[in-house]
Order: structure tokens, then C-alpha cells, then sequence
């Protein structure tokens, strides 16, 4: 497929290699020890510029001329790291020499290669620009860009056959275009597997982006060391187009039937795209010329990709643009809820083309097109919330979700954006399962294991096919960037909704304050007259009583009742006033004596022979709260208990603890009157009463009065009931360690045991 790791040329005998194909990653390809033998190696001191290595097939007559050649080379700037910058043809050794040289952190280096009849006009790079470069220009896909290169670039070379292929995000090279000549093997669509070039190897080929080897039969030459307190590992012949290489790539090579290969790397914003790969049958040696055109080739071909993937990119990053805001132009229209976004499913499902798209809201699920279950999507839901990722996509779920492996069909990948980082907001797109069939350059998995019990590279590189499961299609890094922009624009918009809400917020509290204002003064101004009426009433029938007719103190007694009556809500509405304003002094409040006195004292108010069954639990717990208005809800709800399973015989009341995940409270069952579900919404509210009041005195304070003490607490109440078979009411207050701030509100809650 491509070059492969070097090894140290010290290891000669097949018989005594290791086990190389499971060590390739981890062999010191940087510093072989070696070159191959087309050309020669000088190794100086960056200071004195004089050699510290060489290569063994350099004459001894030879290395002074070279020597003295360099101190009289006008030296170009060669910066540590660098490419290898050519320093001319000499005149060396009764031949002429391509020169190059480059420089590492320790050594200079000088690589010395056979020069090729010069070309003038008609080198490679000047044919390449003026005939080739406007061809490259026009070409309108990827595909045609690779098509023409790898005709051009066997044009240019002479090899047999040249491969352009590109690696997908696991490394696996897929070929896009081949130029062969007759009497070489197919590779058009085959993928190579990613252990082909392990990851250092791949490294090196972003460094190093031209890489000829001439003949692989070549035997390494190895490196003489002058220095002393060097040795070979010291040398780094990462840039060196001369460095040998692996002799198990050698073996690969052998085995693909190739005896020179020759690669060009495609290095796009710094990240090998691809590799433009040539091979033949026999040795083949690349001069200078053809060598710079080829690596210019190569830059012009990342430069086209790069400019064809970007304009695509824009484009359909626009085209989805265009759907994310006709997305939030609709919810802006709206009450801005997240339920509205599947109330146009084109739209949802075309911005992330997807089959199915759903929108989770704590424990609420809205759906469209192809889903999974409620229940799976929450499940999958809660994992991607627990990940804490803003935008999470997977095309093969099932490989870090396992319950996916059984959704094939609708969630074999997931693209999902988290709304809030408290809550479970999220919107997930869905994809189906695609079946791919690969057909690979020979199975990937197949190495021959030889007599000296080595482990030697496959030998096959026939057409091998394989049926990949489990994976939907990818997400475009444009999908994901809309679902991203989407995410901004409806957090936008929330916050938005959040602010307008806070100023209605504010405005009511202000109203609210002045109604408490105006119902305190007002409740407190009302006592007097009340007073005063009924006073007033009693002088005249103690005064006048005698010369009043039985129906005028009929009516006289009516009046007292009213203004008795008038007076207690007067009463209640300055108990419900002061709920709101008073401060609360919280502590550890024992319920199991509150319960205990409470159910005492009712007791003594009920008429002789009532029939009445407490029945209470052996333990209550510690509840945290202010212990008057605590003491107040208490006698509240086990006074309604009472009064409203009057003429039940016996008259039945459950007294229960309750703790949940919210915190510790009480509910209270009875077998009275009951109510219907209904109306629940109007128990907890001011003077609302669901029954006569002849039939149950009260003033329908009291469950209001129960509601905000438990609100100022920052806890929740619940109501339960079933005309003619009873009501459950109870609360819970939030535990010492996890107190909110009192902030009362207006929703009724969902009670623990089941639906309102």
C-alpha cells in the first residue's frame, strides 16, 4: 500500500527477526542506522562543519573532496527542522551529484544522489505549470482532481501503476483513482487497512512528505560513526530521503509484486488527508527534477482538495443556515417551548438529514419521523446528559451506548444538543443502521506465520470483501455545526423568554406586595365595625329586646351571625398576610411530639360519642422548619380531616411520614367526603371551597395558609381525592443540607403517590 516503519540495518538474518509486524509501532524509525545504497550520507558538526558520520559506500578518497568542497559552499540558511533545501550539482568523485542538505538539532546532514541530464524548458515542474495546473483548475469534484493527478503523476514518473487514495477517520486508506499499466493488479475502490502504516510511520510522512524507494532488494548501508561519543540512535534521519526503511515493508512490497514504490503525501491544514502511492515491477530511480515536480504535484493536489472540500463545506454549512433559522424564526413567533420544534418535522429532520428527530424535556418526549421508544429515548437521553457534552453525534452508537445495539433500525447513530446543563433538555436527530460492503486490497486480518516462526505481512492482495454492521451514516462536521448554532439560538431565545419573564416577575411581586399591603390594612381597619356591629346588636336586644317582635330579633341575630362571621375571615386574612411577611426561623422540629399534641387537642374539641380512629405511624421524622407556621399546616390538615369525615362512623384518619428524594414530610388520608380530581387546582387557592357552606363551616383560608408555608419553605404540596371515599393531603420541606432560598410559587406539584 504505502511506505512502511524502518528498522536498524544491524539485523540481517531473517531467522533472527522478532515478531516486527506486532513491534512496527514501536520500532526507532527515525534513526534506522541506515540508508539505502542509491545514494550517500554525510553527517557533520552544525559548528565545525566537519564530519562526525557517513555512510559505508562512500570512497576514502572521496570524503576529503567533499570536505573540501564545503568550505568553499556559500551556505544557505538551514534551520533546525526544516525541509532539505538543495545545494547544487557537484562535481564529485569522477561523477556529478544531486546535493541537499537539511538540519537537525544536533547534525547537519548532507544527502548525495546521482544527477539526471539536465532538462532546461522541458523539466517536469515547467510542463507541470504551464499544461497540467489549468487542467487541475477545472476539474469539479474531488474525484476528477485525483483521476487527473494519478495519470499525471504516472506521466511523469514512468511507474507502472500510481494510486491516489485518501484515509478515513480510522485510518483506513480508500482508493479513489488509479492510472496502471497493463500487467498490474486493480485497486480502483479497495480499502487497505489502517495497521498497513502504523501511526509513527504516518507521523513521518506529515514531516516528510516525498519518499522514494528505489529497489526493494536494496541490501542498507549502514552508518560509520567518526565521533566517539556518538553512535547510531543519535542520528536523526527523519527528513532523509535517503533513511532505510523496514525489511518487513520490504517484504510487503515484495509480496504486492512491487520492486520500487514511490509516495507523495497530501497533507491538508497539517493532517495527512491522503497519499499518492506509484509502484512497479522492476527498480526504478527518480532524478531531481522529476522529484520536485512530484512533490509540487502533490501540494497543488492538497491545495484543490482543500479548496474543493472548503467551498462545499460553505455551501451546504449555508444551505443549513438557512433551515436553523427558519427553525428559530418559528419559535421565536411562538411561546419559544421546545415542543414547538416538532410541529414542523421538515425542518427538523432536514438540518441534521436525519429519519427521526425528538425533543426531551425532563421527563416529556416529542417526536418525528423513524424513533425509538419513549422509554429509549430517555434512557439515552439521561447518558448523553450525564456526558456533559453541548453537542454529542456518534455513527456507531451501539460501540459506547450497548442498549443502541437493539436499534438498529433508528438509532444506529445519534446527534444531540444539550439545552440546559441543569435540567434534561435535550433535542437527539436519528439515523438507521447502513450496511456497508468493503471490498479490501486482501483480508487485513490474514498473515502468513513462516517456518522460523515469524509473523510475516499478508502475501495476498486479492479483491477481499467484508459486510460492516452497527454503523449509520457520519455526521458532517456542517451537521454539526448547525445543530451547534441551533443550540446558541434557542438558548438565546430561552434567555430572551427569561428576561421578559423576570420583568413580569418583578412587576408582580411589586403587585403582590402592595395587595398584601392593602389586605393587611384593610382586614386590620375591618375589625372595628365588625366589632362594633355586633356590639351594637347586643345593646339593642338587651336595651330594647321586650318591645322587639320575634321576627325583628330574628333578623337581629342574623345580623350578629354575619358580622361574627365577616369578622373570622377578616381574621384569616390577616393570618394569610402575615404567612407572607413574617420571617421565618427555621430549626430541627420534632414531628412526632407535634402529631402527638395536635391529634390531642382535636380530640378534646369533637362531641362526646364521636367515633373517631387515629391511626399513626410509630416513627415521624425531623423536619426543618419554622415551628409555629409548621404547627400551623399540621392543624390545618388534620383539622380538615376531621371536619370534612363528619358523619362517618367511625370516622378514619391516617396520620403518615413521608420522605422522598425532595425531603421529609406528612400526609394526611380521611374517609370523608372527598372531592373530584377536577377541581384540585382551586383547593389550594383563597376562599375557594368545594362544598356548601352550610354543610362545613370555614372560611377556605386554611389550605391556602398550608400552601405558602410550605412554599416559603421551598417545599411542595400534593391533594389527592375521590367523591364519597376520601381525600390524601400532604407536603414535604427539603432537608437542612439541600435548603433552597424560600421563593413560593404558584404551581400545584405532582404529588408522590401518583398523578393529580
Amino acid at each position: 500500500m504505502a511506505d512502511h516503519a524502518s528498522f536498524p540495518a544491524a539485523i540481517a538474518d531473517p531467522a533472527t527477526m522478532p515478531d516486527l509486524l506486532s513491534s512496527c509501532h514501536v520500532e526507532p524509525i527515525r534513526v534506522p542506522g541506515a540508508v539505502q545504497p542509491h545514494g550517500r550520507l554525510l553527517v557533520l558538526d552544525p559548528a565545525t562543519r566537519r564530519p562526525v558520520a557517513r555512510s559505508e559506500n562512500w570512497p576514502p578518497d572521496a570524503v576529503p573532496s567533499a570536505v573540501h568542497a564545503l568550505d568553499a559552499l556559500a551556505w544557505p540558511e538551514l534551520p533546525p527542522g526544516a525541509a532539505p533545501t538543495s545545494l547544487g550539482v557537484w562535481a564529485l568523485d569522477g561523477g556529478r551529484w544531486d546535493v541537499s542538505g537539511h538540519r537537525t538539532e544536533r547534525h547537519l546532514l548532507l544527502e548525495f544522489e546521482p544527477a539526471q541530464p539536465t532538462e532546461g524548458n522541458e523539466a517536469p515542474i515547467y510542463s507541470l505549470t504551464r499544461v497540467f495546473l489549468p487542467c487541475l483548475q477545472d476539474a469539479e469534484s474531488v474525484q476528477a482532481l485525483t483521476q487527473l493527478v494519478a495519470a499525471e503523476m504516472k506521466r511523469l514518473t514512468g511507474f507502472g501503476r500510481c494510486l491516489v487514495y485518501r484515509f478515513d477517520e480510522a485510518g483506513h486508506g480508500e482508493v479513489l483513482a488509479e492510472a496502471i499499466d497493463a500487467g498490474y493488479d486493480s485497486y480502483a475502490g479497495h480499502h487497505f487497512p489502517a495497521g498497513d502504516i502504523p501511526q509513527q510511520a504516518r507521523a513521518l510522512y506529515v514531516l516528510n512528505q516525498f519518499r522514494l524507494i528505489a529497489d526493494a532488494n536494496y541490501i542498507p548501508v549502514p552508518l560509520r560513526i567518526e565521533d566517539g561519543a556518538l553512535s547510531a540512535a543519535d542520528i536523526d534521519l527523519s527528513q532523509a530521503q535517503l533513511r532505510s526503511v523496514s525489511p518487513i515493508h520490504l517484504e510487503y512490497m515484495r509480496n504486492m509484486g512491487t520492486l520500487a514504490s514511490m509516495s507523495v503525501s497530501i497533507v491538508i491544514d497539517g493532517k495527512l488527508w491522503g497519499l499518492i502511492s506509484c509502484h512497479d515491477h522492476a527498480p526504478r530511480f527518480i532524478g531531481m527534477s522529476t522529484r520536485l515536480a512530484c512533490e509540487h504535484l502533490g501540494q497543488l493536489l492538497a491545495l484543490q482538495i482543500r479548496s474543493k472540500e472548503a467551498n462545499r463545506l460553505v455551501a451546504e454549512r449555508l444551505a443549513l443556515r438557512q433551515l436553523t433559522l427558519q427553525i428559530v424564526a418559528h419559535l421565536a413567533d411562538s411561546d419559544a417551548t421546545l415542543q414547538r420544534l416538532v410541529l414542523e418535522p421538515s425542518l427538523m429532520l432536514r438540518v441534521a438529514r436525519a429519519t427521526g428527530a425528538a425533543v426531551v424535556r425532563d421527563d416529556a418526549v416529542w417526536s418525528v419521523g423513524d424513533v425509538p421508544s419513549d422509554a429509549d429515548v430517555q434512557g439515552l437521553a439521561q447518558w448523553i446528559a450525564g456526558l456533559g457534552q453541548d453537542v454529542y453525534h456518534s455513527d456507531t452508537l451501539a460501540r459506547h451506548y450497548a442498549p443502541a445495539a437493539s436499534l438498529p433500525f433508528t438509532a444506529a447513530g445519534v446527534l444531540a444538543v444539550s439545552i440546559s446543563q441543569v435540567h434534561r433538555h435535550l433535542i437527539l436527530w436519528f439515523r438507521p443502521e447502513i450496511v456497508k460492503t468493503v471490498t479490501w486490497a486482501g483480508n487485513p486480518r490474514k498473515n502468513a506465520i513462516a517456518e522460523d516462526g515469524r509473523i510475516h505481512p499478508r502475501k495476498s492482495f486479492e479483491g477481499w470483501q467484508e459486510r460492516i454492521r452497527g454503523s449509520a451514516a457520519a455526521w458532517s462536521d456542517a451537521e454539526i455545526g448547525a445543530v451547534g448554532e441551533l443550540r446558541q439560538a434557542l438558548i438565546g431565545i430561552v434567555l430572551r423568554r427569561a428576561e421578559e419573564l423576570a420583568e413580569v416577575a418583578h412587576e408582580l411581586t411589586r403587585v403582590n406586595k402592595e395587595l398584601e399591603a392593602f389586605s393587611y390594612t384593610v382586614s386590620h381597619d375591618l375589625r372595628a365595625p365588625m366589632r362594633h356591629i355586633a356590639g351594637y346588636v347586643d345593646l339593642v336586644v338587651d336595651s330594647e329586646g321586650k318591645a322587639l317582635s320575634p321576627r325583628a330579633l330574628r333578623y337581629m341575630a342574623n345580623v350578629k351571625d354575619a358580622a361574627s362571621f365577616a369578622g373570622q375571615l377578616v381574621d384569616a386574612l390577616l393570618d394569610f398576610s402575615r404567612m407572607g411577611r413574617a420571617a421565618l426561623k427555621q430549626r430541627a422540629v420534632d414531628t412526632q411530639l407535634l402529631v402527638g399534641d395536635l391529634v390531642r387537642e382535636l380530640s378534646r374539641q369533637e362531641p362526646p360519642g364521636r367515633q373517631v380512629e387515629w391511626v399513626l405511624d410509630a416513627h415521624y421524622p425531623a423536619i426543618h422548619a419554622d415551628p409555629l407556621l409548621l404547627q400551623v399546616a399540621a392543624r390545618n390538615l388534620l383539622g380538615n380531616a376531621l371536619k370534612y369525615s363528619r358523619g362517618r362512623d367511625p370516622a378514619r384518619i391516617a396520620v403518615r411520614a413521608v420522605s422522598t428524594e425532595a425531603g421529609d414530610g406528612l400526609e394526611v388520608e380521611d374517609n370523608g367526603v372527598g372531592f373530584q380530581m377536577q377541581y384540585v387546582g382551586k383547593l389550594f387557592g383563597v376562599f375557594q371551597r368545594l362544598h356548601q357552606a352550610e354543610e362545613f363551616e370555614g372560611t377556605g383560608i386554611g389550605l391556602a395558609n398550608v400552601k405558602r408555608i410550605v412554599e416559603r419553605h421551598g417545599g411542595t404540596v400534593w391533594a389527592e381525592g375521590e367523591p364519597g371515599v376520601g381525600a390524601r393531603f400532604g407536603f414535604v420541606l427539603p432537608r437542612r443540607e439541600d435548603l433552597p432560598d424560600p421563593n413560593p410559587t404558584d404551581t400545584l406539584p405532582t404529588p408522590p403517590h401518583g398523578t393529580l
